[in-house]
């Protein structure tokens, strides 16, 4: 398909900046991504931060796969923190893509590539099998029902190495919510933690490759990833917090 028709097929976001901060939009009323002028690696929104929440169950992933870049927020994040972690981006929209340099995007590298593409043709696909996939995939529109379908979540199981964990990132409003998080449960045969982000926006869901991780999880959880320098560990430690709660209340 030629470029030019592609990127017709998919709605063209816009940046808006403050004093303080530049987001990207399709709209006002979402936010996709947002980003600190003074310092632009840091994961400035707290479900990103429970996202990242990946390091206490999986602190060394050598390869993590993400399934929409937005304005980069957690990809920046893993390349300055994870050093040894290999890391793949996958976009659709090339709208998107095309605004990479705004929000500090490095470029690719033998580590770190932004590959564009449908995240759900990448994980059936299945080229390379991977510790951690995130899937924060939102359009103009919300969820795309490719991102969220049985299908999609058993194909991010067999995307998984050993011991892997899948993060995604749900609207807790949405009206499939519940589908969405019994779908996940499906697959992954109930190993899965719901974590609210704290804002009452989003949940986040883990799900791990391993059906016994409930058995080896504690809720004293909050500590230092073995990987992370100190600037890194520290904006994640309220997020840690918020994880180690749900998994009390799902011991309960």
């Amino acid at each position: 398909m030629p470029d030019s028709l592609m990127s017709a097929l998919h709605t063209k976001p816009f940046v808006y900046e403050t004093l303080s901060s530049k987001s990207l939009h399709f709209t006002m009323g979402e936010t996709q991504s947002q980003m600190r002028l003074q310092d632009p690696d840091v994961l400035d929104l707290e479900y990103t931060r429970v996202m990242m929440g990946f390091l206490l169950f999986h602190p060394r992933p050598d390869r993590i796969a993400m399934i929409g870049l937005g304005g980069g927020s957690m990809a920046k994040y893993c390349y300055r923190h994870l050093l040894r972690s290999s890391i793949d981006v996958i976009e659709i929209n090339p709208h998107v893509i095309a605004l990479r340099d705004e929000f500090h995007v490095p470029p690719d590298n033998e580590r770190f590539n932004v590959i564009r593409g449908d995240g759900a043709q990448f994980v059936h696909e299945r080229a390379t099998r991977y510790d951690v996939l995130l899937v924060d995939g939102f359009v103009s529109h919300g969820l795309p029902s490719r991102l969220c379908s049985q299908g999609f979540y058993d194909d991010c199981r067999e995307t998984l190495l050993p011991g892997g964990v899948l993060v995604v990132n749900l609207h807790a409003s949405h009206p499939h919510f519940k589908m969405h998080v019994a779908r996940l449960c499906r697959t992954f045969n109930d190993a899965v933690l719901v974590v609210d982000d704290g804002e009452m926006n989003n949940s986040i869901v883990f799900a791990w490759e391993s059906e016994n991780i409930f058995d080896r999880l504690r809720p004293g959880l909050v500590r230092t990833p073995g990987r992370i320098d100190n600037i890194g560990a520290n904006q994640l430690l309220g997020a840690f917090a918020i994880i180690a709660s749900a998994i009390r209340d799902r011991k309960r």
